[in-house]
């Protein structure tokens, strides 16, 4: 069996501004906070299942130039939740890299939204299907890859 992915976790600069982004926005259940010193933590899961955690640790935004995390990609069951995801994150102010549901590339069903986090680290909310009629932004190449 090869490894399975566990949870993720982010260092952020502000953990109350994060917070406010991964809850209230995005929907993850608050599972624990904590703080050792200055250095303040937060578990974020759904149903008691830990999903990711926020480290504030960062002394800058992130920097897509830098070896280390590329995306963050989070999957629903339909391109309507995704658009609600969009909705929600337009209200907010989310910086987006493409406009609308993109597919992740040519021909492909599947597709989503690509933003940012208030840190600017990239992510993506998509669906596995319902995304056959949505642009794909890169031709061939996949959506997610240069974003």
């Amino acid at each position: 069996m090869t490894p399975r992915t566990g949870h993720i976790g982010l260092n952020v600069t502000d953990l109350d501004r994060s917070l406010g982004f991964y809850r209230d926005v995005l929907g993850f259940e608050v599972l624990g906070e904590g703080k050792e010193e200055e250095r303040r933590y937060a578990f974020l899961g759904e149903g008691g299942t830990l999903a990711l955690t926020l480290w504030q640790q960062a002394r800058g935004p992130y920097d897509a130039g830098r070896a280390g995390l590329h995306h963050l990609a989070l999957e629903v069951d339909s391109v309507e939740r995704v658009g609600e995801y969009e909705t929600a994150l337009r209200a907010y102010g989310a910086e987006f890299a493409h406009e609308g549901v993109v597919a992740h590339r040519e021909g492909s069903a599947s597709g989503g939204i690509f933003f940012h986090d208030p840190d600017g680290i990239r992510l993506e909310i998509y669906a596995p299907s319902g995304a056959d009629e949505a642009p794909a932004p890169s031709g061939s190449a996949p959506t997610c890859g240069f974003f």
